[in-house]
């Protein structure tokens, strides 16, 4: 089977989280070929791979938004939109319920060239309608220009060439959902969304922090992305993710109970049975496996870190992974300055298992999660840990109601600098208590997070889709 798996802003540009778990569901199923179409937010980073691509993956196609502000538009290029055209095009940006058919077939191999479409007549008309309508207050050339910024990447993705598959298997809703229900319009193959977090949820609360969309816009922005979730709900066969949480929240933004499978993350957890307890020493080690991200909460981790020194002069902390914003990190750093705190290391590249041989516990201070692997693999390394109630991350500390093995770690609540110290202070002092949550946090793994119960399950939700598909006269 030909499989296509379509990512935003992850692999093969990225490692860890959803990468990691691209790469080795792709790995664990040699028997099928995948195709990667990957969406990025820069075309400097094409053909720029961070990782090795298995032997089965027979092709990569690769968009980048950036590239649809780039496009020219031809030399006395006139766009006329038939009336069904015009209000599917309303439709979409005014974030309601546009046919697709009408936007696939109008788009698709650019038949219309969305940069020529906005600079129309058809465009301004529209868009004047919109103004009139909904933003009375606002200054048209703002709204106009917002409104490019929002759906000129969109369209122009969709005028790309669509890769042939015999499934499609999306990552997440957002733009990488409206490609994959796009493509399974097109070819009439079944579809499949994993969401490893609630994509709507997790731009939403990134819109409404940000400083760089105006106020009066930012209800447009997240309607947007609401929108996309609907697109790929609707034509979705099957609907996977890692918690059950996250189920409850996907039901009550519309997808279909019916469609909904939870299926957590796995990993090879033989791995991690080798990695060797940390010998005693006059230090407490503290270990976060993270991106260096605004998502990740490094500031809180730093603060919190500054007030455990203050209490424990013997404490440090290790910050493993990659530098994702630039601007970020330099934020972080300064503020290490301006605390005056010491002993916080960034050890650059690294083999995080051999690393955490020297480590007594992991932390992790993310505003949102889906199932991190750094949990799954601190705890598969015998390891507890101190964690945001994010994502799944108390169900991976505490089990769910059929889990009886204990607490694997502490969670605390998200931003809340005085919890986080009282759960450091309490993971710091307490040897005995770490050594029992290394018990638990172990066979939590071995019984519920092996990477082969995993892509056990994705097979069969693979044959649900097909069969799903067949059953609506798809085939």
């Amino acid at each position: 089977m030909k499989i296509c798996m379509i990512l935003e802003g992850s692999y093969p540009f990225v490692r860890g989280g959803v990468s990691k778990w691209v790469d080795d569901m792709i790995r664990a199923q040699p028997e099928h070929e995948f195709i990667i179409w990957a969406v990025g937010d820069k075309e400097e980073k094409r053909g720029k791979y961070v990782v090795d691509l298995p032997q089965n993956v027979t092709s990569v196609h690769e968009a980048f938004l950036d590239t649809a502000l780039k496009q020219h538009i031809r030399r006395n290029s006139n766009v006329k939109l038939k009336p069904a055209q015009k209000e599917a095009v309303s439709q979409l940006i005014r974030c309601e319920n546009p046919d697709l058919n009408i936007l696939l077939n109008t788009f698709e191999s650019n038949v219309i060239n969305p940069v020529e479409l906005f600079m129309s007549e058809a465009f301004l008309e529209i868009v004047k309608e919109f103004c009139r309508d909904k933003f009375p207050f606002a200054g048209f050339t703002d709204l106009f220009w917002t409104v490019r910024s929002m759906f000129l990447p969109l369209l122009y993705l969709v005028g790309q060439p669509l890769p042939e598959a015999d499934l499609y298997h999306s990552c997440s809703t957002g733009y990488a959902g409206v490609l994959g229900t796009f493509a399974s319009m097109k070819y009439n193959k079944p579809y499949i969304v994993t969401e490893h977090g609630i994509y709507t949820r997790e731009r939403e609360e990134e819109i409404l922090r940000s400083d760089w969309v105006v106020s009066y816009f930012k209800e447009l922005w997240i309607s947007m992305f609401f929108m996309f979730s609907r697109f790929a709900y609707q034509e979705a066969h099957q609907i996977t993710c890692l918690f059950q949480r996250a189920a409850i929240i996907q039901e009550d933004l519309g997808c279909p109970p019916e469609k909904i499978s939870v299926i957590g993350n796995g990993i090879k957890v033989e791995n991690f049975k080798d990695v060797s307890r940390k010998e005693d020493d006059d230090w407490i080690d503290i270990a976060a496996i993270v991106r260096i991200a605004p998502i990740k909460d490094i500031k809180t981790m730093i603060y919190s870190f500054s007030q455990l020194k203050q209490e424990m002069s013997n404490a440090r902390l290790h910050i493993l992974g990659a530098v994702d914003d630039e601007e970020y990190h330099k934020e972080c750093l300064s503020l290490i300055d301006y605390l005056n705190v010491k002993d916080i290391i960034f050890p650059g590249f690294v083999d995080i298992k051999k690393y955490l041989e020297k480590i007594d516990f992991t932390l992790l201070t993310s505003l949102s999660e889906g199932q991190p692997y750094a949990i799954i693999e601190s705890m598969a390394a015998g390891l507890p840990l101190v964690a945001t109630d994010v994502g799944s991350c108390r169900e991976l500390i505490k089990g769910d109601n059929n889990d009886r093995f204990g607490s694997a770690g502490i969670y605390v609540t998200p931003m809340h600098q005085s919890e986080m110290l009282e759960a450091l202070l309490e993971m710091s002092e307490n040897k005995k208590m770490r050594a029992r949550m290394s018990a638990v946090g172990r066979q939590r793994v071995n019984t519920f997070y092996n990477i082969q119960g995993m892509i056990i399950n994705y097979q069969e939700t693979y044959q649900k889709a097909i069969e799903t598909w067949q059953a609506s006269g798809s085939n």
